[in-house]
């Protein structure tokens, strides 16, 4: 009996650890999200420089109008190339309907792929983007350079690039806007001036 007893107790001992190792490690693993800041859109060489004119092209529109590209407009408008068969494209247009309404005072958001289109009109219905304009242009996207996806470009209001990059969230979206702000083009530039 004593023994059986004694097992129980340090069964007892050994559950209060492991909690407190696990309290331990959770409270470093939210020190340590805290402490590490989303990294910006990953910026590509390829395509466009910053502040260069965006290509002038009149594409059609899957959702309405032809759109012009490269030519002042008055409004910002963000590109983003995405594709059906990609999963993080499609976790991105719920934050893309968030940003087209937050920024609806100066933004214009395009979506931009190649391909066939039949697989673009089931994917305009089953995710509701019949109010996004939607262009299907090999041409868009060799322009731009776009070498992996989801890839957005921001174009200001007259017609340049202002900000592009490689985007996997919606912070990496967001510091699109941020590089036009600030004249800094990626969060990497931002780390490099800062060390040099």
């Amino acid at each position: 009996m004593s023994f059986l007893a004694y097992s129980v107790v340090i069964l007892w001992i050994a559950v209060i650890l492991q909690t407190a190792v696990i309290f331990a490690l959770a409270r470093q693993i939210g020190i340590l999200f805290e402490r590490v800041s989303p990294v910006g859109a990953m910026v590509s060489s390829s395509g466009p420089e910053l502040g260069a004119a965006a290509p002038e092209l009149t594409l059609a529109n899957l959702n309405g109008a032809p759109l012009d590209f490269g030519a002042a407009r008055g409004r910002a408008r963000l590109v983003f190339f995405l594709s059906t068969s990609c999963p993080i494209c499609k976790a991105l247009l719920p934050a893309l309907k968030s940003i087209r309404a937050d920024e609806a005072g100066w933004l214009d958001i395009v979506l931009a792929s190649d391909g066939r289109e039949a697989p673009h009109r089931r994917l305009i219905e089953t995710e509701g983007l019949e109010s996004f304009p939607y262009v299907l242009s090999p041409e868009l996207g060799m322009r731009f350079r776009v070498a992996k996806l989801p890839f957005a470009v921001l174009i200001d209001q007259s017609g340049k690039v202002a900000a592009k990059g490689l985007v996997n969230s919606r912070e990496q979206l967001e510091s699109l806007f941020t590089a036009s702000e600030t004249g800094i083009p990626s969060y990497q530039a931002a780390i490099a001036g800062m060390t040099s």
